[in-house]
């Protein structure tokens, strides 16, 4: 017998990228399209084990498409790895008369999605990822914008290190995944892309900014991933040390934050858009423990289990036309 819906909860949890809202719009409207009650959940699993509750209807989702975030707030998407709260997480969507789940959010978001549909409640997870680290998906929600957002400071950056004809060493979002960070690298014009999935040591990123300085550069670019060893400080550092080989003084920029938010592009809107309603459409077709993404432009469901278990690699054709780019 099908499991039968008459309210769904919508969360957003772990990451922040931008086009999270529009994911939260579309689905709240196709899941009222259903005749179902849609409760948001606010602050995340944090708030979904506080009972922090508000009912959505149309216009509650009005004039958000255009907002960085996510007006629904969120927090971190591990909490509910320890089983006495996923526990009481489980009682607190039967009292409320939960019948099914959206959640939109990173890996650890999807991890808790995952053991909420295996517990009994039909879940269906929504991937927003800044650094594009799910797996089985051609591109998560926030990446388009954080992309951007990305290259448009390095531009701004490459004004300055040609003026000053200097290097300098740009931090960009890449802890789990090189993707943004190789990305960026290459629409921003970089003599060196620094990423865990291809290993280097100090000397490389030496030899290739001094190479840049004898090919008569008059600058030189070098974007790190967030948490790659040897980090954007050690580089920065080293560099300056043996600036009589490689040529250059070197500056350090650290981009942080900034790239989680902003203004989503109209690609990450019209993604969200997409996933959020076909999220809410799985559920109403019976279908849960997955995730709604796009291969080739066409939406795909993946297990969640599934996605979850496996690491996304980095295409190995991307750090060849890099490193062809940064002669």
């Amino acid at each position: 017998m099908a499991h039968t819906i008459e309210q769904i909860g919508v969360v957003t949890a772990d990451d922040v990228g931008p086009g999270m809202n529009a994911a939260i719009r579309s689905a709240v409207r196709m899941a009222l399209d259903q005749g179902w009650t849609v409760t948001g959940i606010r602050q995340g699993f944090r708030g979904l084990l506080r009972g922090d509750f508000i009912e959505l209807h149309s216009r509650s989702v009005g004039h958000i498409i255009d907002l960085g975030g996510t007006f629904l707030g969120t927090s971190a998407g591990d909490i509910l790895q320890d089983n006495t709260r996923l526990l009481d997480a489980f009682g607190t969507l039967r009292e409320k008369g939960i019948d099914g789940l959206v959640v939109i959010g990173g890996r650890k978001a999807l991890q808790a999605a995952c053991a909420l549909d295996e517990g009994g409640v039909p879940t269906v997870g929504i991937p927003a990822s800044s650094e594009n680290d799910i797996w089985g998906i051609d591109v998560a929600i926030g990446v388009d914008t954080a992309l951007n957002t990305a290259v448009d400071a390095i531009d701004h950056i490459q004004d300055t290190a040609l003026s000053q004809h200097q290097a300098f060493v740009i931090e960009v979002l890449g802890h789990r995944s090189g993707y943004l960070t190789l990305m960026a690298g290459i629409a921003g014009g970089a003599e060196v892309t620094c990423i865990s999935e291809a290993p280097f040591d100090l000397e490389d990123v030496a030899e290739e900014v001094a190479a840049a300085y004898r090919r008569d550069k008059g600058h030189c670019l070098i974007v790190v991933a967030e948490g790659v060893q040897p980090d954007a400080h050690a580089i920065q550092a080293y560099l300056n040390e043996h600036q009589d080989e490689t040529g250059f003084a070197a500056n350090l920029t650290m981009l942080g934050h900034m790239q989680r938010g902003g203004t989503p592009t109209a690609r990450d809107r019209f993604l969200a858009t997409r996933l959020g309603a076909s999220a809410a459409q799985a559920l109403a077709d019976g279908q849960h423990g997955i995730i709604v993404g796009t291969r080739e432009n066409r939406i795909i469901y993946r297990s969640l289990a599934t996605v979850i278990a496996r690491e996304r690699e980095i295409d190995s054709s991307y750090l060849e036309l890099a490193n062809v780019l940064a002669q």
